[in-house]
Order: C-alpha cells, then structure tokens, then sequence
C-alpha cells in the first residue's frame, strides 16, 4: 500500500466517524413531556422540533435525532442515558 492509498482509507474512517447518528428509540415509559424536555435541555432542540421528534419516535419505533462525531455525541448519548431514555450511536 502506498501513502496515498493510505491517506484516502484514513480519510474515509475519518469521513464516517464524522457522520453518525443519535438514535432515540421508543419505549413503554417515558413520558412524552420527559422526553421532549430531555431533547432540549441535552441535544439543543428546539421545542417543535423536539416534540415531532418524540412524535416520529413513539410511530416509527426509532429515530436520529442527531448526527455528528462520534466525540460530540457520545456526551449527549450518556446524557440522556441518564434521563433514562434508550439512545444508540450508529
């Protein structure tokens, strides 16, 4: 392998760290309140984008709610880990 092969995988890792995905997934238990207050107090929503995001969630089953580094999210997953709400990097 040349550098210039190896440059272009390392940017490639480095492109898909840079582009994954929040997942909230819904459950039995959290209140639509809690939740939608949880994705503006941790992920900066807005209110209405909040609530249509708890809205997709408790019809779809699962939803990104935001993308980034895995280095940006991970906090934001811990966070409402915390709350108690079920969330995945993917």
């Amino acid at each position: 392998m040349n550098r210039e092969q190896f440059d272009g995988q390392t940017d490639e890792l480095t492109e898909k760290q840079d582009h994954l995905n929040l997942v909230l997934y819904n459950d039995d238990f959290n209140t639509f309140d809690h939740v939608i207050e949880s994705l503006i107090d941790v992920c900066h929503h807005t209110p209405e984008q909040a609530e249509q995001c708890a809205l997709i969630v408790h019809h779809k089953g699962r939803y990104e709610i935001k993308s980034g580094s895995y280095k940006r999210l991970l906090p934001m997953k811990n966070s409402l880990i915390d709350r108690e709400l079920t969330v995945s990097i993917e």
